[in-house]
């Protein structure tokens, strides 16, 4: 398996499974990814900035995500909590898996990647935040070492709980 920046081609993979993973969310009720986003736009722009990764065997595309190195406004304020440091962050956006490899850990794999790159770039903490709700991804978070810190708000004023992960 190869974790590599995403490519123009990779856009409608991505989208593909950003859907699956948007129908997902809405079946169980979880108001996350909703509203149109994340999108074709979203996909392009993650592109462009070569912050936008997938998970490919075979040329099959398996799973993508986000990973930015240049901060993120939302997090420079939490809320009944505090982070773990102060220091230079990876953060994780947009990280999805495709449904017909739900359940094999891909997920998992690619934070591990995550990890990788930014022990490469001299970053030493990764910071993700996620609905209240998605249940699933905070399982993912705790399993990968991440732990709790507090609440973010997005810009839209949507509550989210934040988690970090000091790397060795």
């Amino acid at each position: 398996m190869e974790f590599r920046k995403a490519t123009t081609a990779d856009a409608d993979g991505i989208l593909k499974i950003i859907r699956q993973a948007q129908a997902y969310l809405k079946s169980r009720g979880i108001d996350q990814w909703q509203n149109n986003y994340p999108n074709l736009e979203t996909i392009q722009k993650d592109i462009r900035e070569q912050i936008g990764y997938v998970l490919v065997k075979d040329s099959l595309l398996l799973g993508t995500a986000a990973v930015s190195f240049d901060g993120e406004s939302t997090y420079d304020r939490i809320y009944e909590g505090e982070w773990k440091s102060i220091w230079p962050y990876g953060v994780v956006h947009r990280i999805a898996v495709h449904e017909e490899y739900k359940g094999q850990g891909l997920s998992s794999v690619m934070l591990e990647r995550v990890e990788e790159i930014c022990l490469e770039k001299g970053v030493h903490s990764i910071k993700v935040d996620t609905h209240e709700e998605n249940l699933s991804m905070q399982k993912l978070l705790e399993k990968n070492g991440f732990a709790y810190c507090g609440v973010i708000y997005l810009e839209d004023h949507s509550k989210r709980i934040a988690f970090e992960k000091i790397l060795a």
